[in-house]
């Protein structure tokens, strides 16, 4: 079982999705320079958050036509796990991997803060080793992360059980309150219509162990390992 974590010029959580894989979850992982142009070998790919090409144009924009994206999109559209985080959700969504976009937040500033998520899906590779409806707490770090998408996108979204992670109070009720950026139904996360591809814009490697204040984060990380133990089998 072997993950990759891609690195582009300005991504600046690389290292903490390193960490958690090889040094948390022990597991064997690699850097990806966004340069390369072949995944061949991995089991599991991590687009991790930053300011990729310093988030010029749109977040992620510029990202979307690095040398290792083509490979990124073939791997994703074999059935190969994909995760992005944060920048990493927002250069899946220009990638066309995911459907919607991201706007900046409602406050027009830059947030970073924990907040609570409830897990609406717990079938899929990134959150298995959750339960349903549990309320999560994990870190967020960003200033376009406002989703949105059309109306039929959004029920498409919704008709699909494609919306993994929202926005949530400590009760895990989905209030206005309690959605930090204004993104559409409160969503924090969500899958492709096969469920090998999720975007989210919370940091779960900044919550993977309790020497950081939180561990829930771990159950993203740990659901991918489990997912691709019986895939292996």
């Amino acid at each position: 079982m072997k993950f990759g974590v891609v690195v582009f010029p300005g991504s600046n959580c690389d290292a903490d999705c390193y960490h958690v894989i090889k040094d948390v979850m022990q597991r064997d992982v690699d850097y990806i320079w966004h340069k390369e142009t072949s995944v061949e070998g991995y089991d599991a790919l991590i687009l991790p958050g930053g300011f990729s090409y310093g988030d010029y144009l749109r977040t992620g924009a510029i990202a979307r036509f690095s040398p290792i994206m083509p490979a990124v999109v073939d791997f994703a559209e074999q059935g190969g796990l994909v995760i992005g985080i944060c920048n990493g959700f927002q250069i899946l969504l220009e990638a066309g991997l995911l459907p919607g976009a991201m706007l900046r937040n409602r406050s027009l500033k830059f947030i970073c803060r924990p907040v609570y998520l409830k897990t609406k899906r717990i079938d899929t590779p990134f959150s298995n080793r959750l339960s349903q409806d549990q309320v999560i707490k994990i870190p967020i770090a960003h200033g376009e992360g406002n989703y949105f998408c059309d109306a039929k996108t959004l029920q498409s979204l919704q008709d699909n059980r494609q919306i993994i992670f929202t926005y949530c109070n400590e009760e895990g009720q989905e209030t206005p309150e309690a959605n930090p950026n204004g993104s559409l139904a409160n969503i924090a996360g969500i899958c492709n219509l096969i469920g090998n591809v999720l975007g989210m814009m919370p940091h779960p490697e900044r919550c993977a162990e309790e020497v950081l204040g939180g561990s829930d984060g771990f159950y993203v990380f740990d659901s991918m390992i489990t997912w691709l133990k019986g895939a292996m089998k």
